[in-house]
């Protein structure tokens, strides 16, 4: 599956043009059609758009039974303002791709190439563009379509460029990969008054103050260890900007982090308790609501194995990891699915400005390790 170096100027190109068309999560049909055009122009052996809202997937089919392995990156953008920089910078105001998920994009088109000129020995490879990543609904709404069931793989495997690692290592290890994590947000209800006669009304303002300690409480933080959970406060807000109304009600966001999809479930039932006890012994409505829920992401002894053995044939660097990542990532439902799954990171150089941060760009040099980390991948298990 060697690319040419026109074959890698071509991905360079369809990267840059991805980038200059962002589109934030459940909203990437743009994406998907330029990513499902490309792939047409392959005459991979099925082509399935609409997965999970804008997924696309294609089917490379190989000459004897055997496994399916399948190959995901991820369709959507963020919503930042991107800093001035590339030429090919966003044309879209207030989104851009700071995670680099158009060159993950990349990096599976060139994989796609690749198995365009010569299929796999046997089984088959599915490369596969996952919708809404960012806001964790993409990987379960693909799972839940009747049209990924036929696709259902037996290995999966994805990557996410990491700066501040070496520029083309890649770092792999068995076990917690990324945080469950998941957004609650409390809208608090009580009755407005005139701010001259606050008695009068009833304010969210108590219940405010005793649940921020007590909701932090139930999540410390400290070391990504067992029992590891975190609780951060997002966003707070106390009535409306006014010096004549008393506050009637209030919002607040938090986000909670756990090592575990079960240390998370626990996690959840304390934090809407204790919302409910808070809002009832002050007297106040409360409307409780789930955001961004993202299982926890661990990488299957078995799929790290095969990994590491494929970077070795392609004298590609690798390490261990330096444990689990407090970010989440959606890609571990496919583990919960039945897949032998792993994510590994490959560095995006030690002075690459962080993921999400404004001046981010992904490094285009990483297209072609990309590539052959996947297609030795495939090589180990398909042939």
């Amino acid at each position: 599956m060697m690319l040419t170096a026109e074959d890698i100027a071509d991905l360079t190109r369809l990267r840059h043009d991805l980038h200059r068309h962002p589109e934030v999560s459940g909203a990437e049909a743009g994406t998907a059609g330029r990513v499902g055009a490309a792939l047409a122009a392959l005459a991979p052996d099925q082509l399935v758009a609409g997965l999970g809202g804008h997924g696309v997937a294609a089917v490379f089919q190989g000459g004897l039974p055997g496994p399916t392995v399948m190959i995901r990156a991820e369709l959507d953008a963020l919503p930042i303002l991107q800093a001035p920089g590339p030429v090919y910078r966003s044309l879209t105001d207030g989104v851009a791709h700071l995670c680099g998920h158009d060159g993950h994009m990349a990096i599976l088109l060139g994989v796609a190439r690749g198995l365009s000129r010569q299929r796999p020995a046997s089984g088959r490879a599915v490369v596969m563009f996952q919708p809404a990543e960012e806001d964790g609904s993409g990987a379960a709404a693909v799972l839940a379509d009747p049209k990924f069931a036929p696709l259902r793989p037996d290995w999966a495997f994805a990557l996410h460029n990491m700066p501040g690692l070496p520029l083309g290592q890649v770092q792999v290890s068995a076990g917690p990969m990324n945080c469950a994590s998941c957004g609650l947000r409390l809208r608090l209800t009580g009755r407005t008054a005139h701010a001259a006669t606050p008695d009068t009304g009833l304010s969210p303002t108590p219940a405010l103050f005793d649940l921020i300690p007590a909701l932090q409480a139930l999540g410390p933080g400290g070391a990504l260890m067992p029992g590891f959970r975190l609780v951060t406060l997002t966003h707070a807000r106390l009535g409306h900007p006014s010096f004549g109304i008393a506050p009637g009600e209030g919002e607040l966001w938090v986000t909670l982090r756990s090592l575990t999809d079960a240390d998370m479930l626990e996690m959840k039932t304390e934090a809407q308790d204790l919302a409910q006890r808070v809002a009832a012994q002050h007297g106040l409505r409360l409307d409780l609501s789930w955001h961004d829920d993202f299982a926890a992401c661990h990488n299957h002894p078995q799929a790290v194995a095969q990994v590491e053995a494929a970077l070795t044939d392609a004298a590609i660097p690798f390490g261990p990891t330096g444990g689990p990542m407090r970010p989440s990532e959606d890609f571990g439902r496919f583990a919960g699915s039945g897949a032998g799954s792993a994510m590994f990171l490959l560095g995006a150089g030690e002075a690459c400005p962080a993921l999400h941060d404004p001046g981010y760009d992904f490094p285009d040099s990483l297209i072609a390790p990309g590539v052959s980390a996947f297609a030795a991948i495939l090589r180990r298990i398909l042939g």
